[in-house]
């Protein structure tokens, strides 16, 4: 890889990492209170669980845009995606903002449901760009798929 190359993967990892550190910032303030005195379902994973995942779904992230920015904005799509990629990443921090910043678990299940669309049209972008980069966002796919769920039983059981 060029020296170029690596400055644009460090940046886009970071800039992922960033928005995990926004959502943090919110719910640092509520995990440990609010959060810990709502009725969990079942399946509701350990707190401990949450970090690890979302740090390398970040990484997954930033390493899917550093393959589509690699490909230059001259091409096919690469604009479009990288609106895409931007928008849902703003409404994953969004979503912290509203669960754990707000208290709002029904604002942010309607929430997490445009974040899930919009993963999925940066996922398909990120394809139609760069096979590896629509893949290594599943995970990301599936984990907010997973939230989504969570979300609305944490909403539905503390009404």
């Amino acid at each position: 890889m060029k020296a170029k190359d690596i400055f644009y993967l460090v940046v886009s990892i970071i800039v992922c990492q960033l928005a995990g550190i926004v959502g943090g910032i919110f719910t640092a303030s509520s995990v440990g209170t609010w959060y810990a005195g709502l009725v969990k379902p079942s399946f509701n994973p350990p707190s401990w669980i949450f970090s690890p995942v979302w740090i390398s779904l970040y990484l997954l992230m930033g390493i899917a845009l550093f393959l589509v920015l690699r490909k230059g904005f001259g091409s096919s799509g690469v604009r479009i995606a990288v609106v895409f990629f931007a928008c849902q990443l703003a409404l994953n921090a969004l979503w912290s903002f509203l669960f754990f910043g707000l208290r709002a678990p029904f604002a942010a299940f309607l929430e997490i449901a445009v974040l899930w669309l919009f993963i999925v049209l940066t996922a398909v972008k990120f394809f139609q760009v760069s096979k590896i980069a629509g893949i290594l966002l599943v995970p990301y796919l599936l984990w907010v798929s997973f939230a989504s769920v969570l979300n609305y039983f944490l909403w539905s059981l503390n009404r």
